[in-house]
């Protein structure tokens, strides 16, 4: 099935034929569903902290970067922003000549509301003579959507969203990633350094390297800190083969191999790489001005403080089962811990003779640990916060998508539908163990959680495999704990209608 050529060309992206091999078997077995206990909810696996819990974790946070551990802010940044963008484009090719739909009609009306105003206004006195008031005076829309689109524009239709103008400030617009930079700042600095990570596109790190670097001087004056900024690309040995609707593997015009991007799973290998104690993880476009940071800032340092806690009781614990002086009290102390507190049961634990039920302890309190905050669900569409059971037998929790629950199951349909939280994708994670070692992260992946989409390629109707979603089933076996968090947390950008919302004005 596979000619040499094709060997040459997996070898080139670091892909042995074995794991060509697996994919392509995956596509003809597909996964499997999860298997479900329950939605997540407030006291059933979701922590609500009353207000003097949460002034204890965030002093608890306070208290851990005063030690001067190495903490980093990691934003997934690689996506272009074209999918923001899609109804303008729908525009430009449509056989009308003014705003006909809601969509286009609100665009135009509040134009000068966008913080991309004045550089787009720049663009059509340069390209066409005339600013973005005379064009629609003269009833030429579609000329001012192609300056904020094409090449000769601002390419807004080809650049990532992190180097887009989201929000206007006295001193000027400012772009996502500044405004990650702002929050790296604001919760995530231990003894005056900033640490920041951006997975980038290839085509786009250039881009970024220079936008970095002509803004990181004023905000390490304004903060008073020193930032480390650094970047990484998405690995071509993460990107995963392409097949036929027969499970052949799909083929170009002129016969390769086709490779598609194997979804933010394949961050986990970035994720991996990061030297630190403790990492940030928060998408591009979920950013606010600075007027409304503070309910952000505030529930970062305390989903942080609640993580550095009951890491803190899990070393103590680990140490102790190293001295193998413990008693039988103390063992139920550690169970009540795993069970109550990281939300892990095994039903027949109380079978377990002493020794097995150490090592099954050992196992559960030695892995990476992480602390999502959760919003209250109001319809976005994405995964939620569930208990599930793991191919060990044990119940835990998981952030699931869509995808992964079987929708012919009523009951699991329900969970899903009546769901009381959804996840923003704010977490924050400890990739140390007890002994100061680095976990490897990817043996911490459920491999069997991946999922297949249809896609097409030139018309061609083809099969997509993603890897194990990043904080899906890539940190399956982690030890996960969930913390409602504000809804004024969770603001992220999926069009660029989204900016006119009073969050990002």
């Amino acid at each position: 099935m596979l000619s040499q050529e094709d060997l040459r060309q997996i070898a080139s992206k670091g892909i042995s034929e074995e794991q060509i091999a697996v994919q392509l078997d995956e596509f003809k077995t597909g996964f499997p569903f999860l298997k479900l206990e329950a939605a997540a909810a407030i006291g059933k696996g979701i922590i609500a902290p009353e207000e003097s819990e949460r002034d204890k974790f965030i002093a608890a946070w306070d208290e851990y970067k005063a030690e001067g551990k190495k903490i980093v802010k990691f934003v997934p940044a690689s996506g272009a922003a074209s999918r923001m963008f899609k109804d303008m484009f729908s525009f430009l090719s449509a056989d009308y000549e003014v705003p006909t739909t809601d969509f286009e009609k609100k665009y135009f009306d509040n134009i000068h509301h966008f913080a991309f105003f004045d550089e787009l206004n720049a663009k059509c006195v340069a390209n066409c003579g005339k600013g973005i008031d005379d064009l629609m005076a003269e009833g030429s829309y579609k000329a001012v959507v192609a300056n904020m689109l094409e090449a000769s524009g601002l390419n807004y239709g080809q650049l990532p969203k992190g180097l887009l103008l989201f929000h206007n400030y006295e001193q000027g617009p400012r772009t996502p990633m500044e405004e990650h930079l702002v929050e790296g700042a604001l919760y995530a600095a231990s003894k005056g350094e900033a640490n920041v990570h951006f997975t980038v596109s290839h085509e786009h790190m250039a881009l970024f390297e220079q936008k970095v670097e002509s803004k990181l001087k004023d905000y390490a004056g304004k903060y008073g800190i020193k930032y480390n900024i650094s970047f990484s690309e998405q690995k071509p040995s993460t990107d995963t083969i392409a097949a036929n609707p027969d499970n052949t593997p799909f083929r170009t015009e002129d016969g390769k191999l086709l490779f598609r991007p194997g979804g933010h799973g394949a961050l986990i290998e970035n994720l991996n790489e990061i030297d630190a104690d403790v990492i940030f993880i928060k998408n591009i476009d979920n950013v606010v001005p600075d007027r409304l940071k503070g309910d952000t800032v505030t529930y970062k340092q305390l989903i942080a403080g609640v993580l550095v806690s009951l890491q803190k009781k899990a070393f103590e614990y680990l140490q102790l089962l190293d001295t193998g002086k413990y008693d039988h009290d103390q063992l139920e102390e550690i169970i009540r811990f795993v069970q109550r507190d990281l939300c892990c049961r095994k039903e027949d634990i109380k079978l377990l003779e002493d020794a097995e039920l150490v090592i099954y302890l050992r196992k559960k309190l030695n892995r990476p640990m992480r602390v999502c905050g959760v919003v209250k669900n109001v319809g976005e569409p994405g995964g939620g916060p569930f208990l599930t059971y793991n191919q060990d037998g044990t119940v835990s929790l998981q952030i699931l998508e869509s995808s992964q629950i079987d929708k012919s199951n009523k009951e699991y349909q329900k969970m899903f539908t009546e769901g009381t939280h959804f996840n923003p994708v704010d977490l924050v994670c400890a990739v140390k163990d007890y002994k100061g070692n680095h976990f490897n992260l990817p043996e911490f992946v459920d491999k069997s959680t991946g999922f297949i989409s249809s896609k097409s390629k030139n018309g061609k109707e083809l099969k997509a495999l993603e890897l194990p979603g990043l904080w899906n089933g890539a940190m399956s076996d982690w030890n996960t704990v969930f913390v409602e968090v504000p809804l004024s947390t969770f603001n992220p950008v999926k069009t660029v209608n989204d900016l006119l919302r009073e969050q990002h004005q």
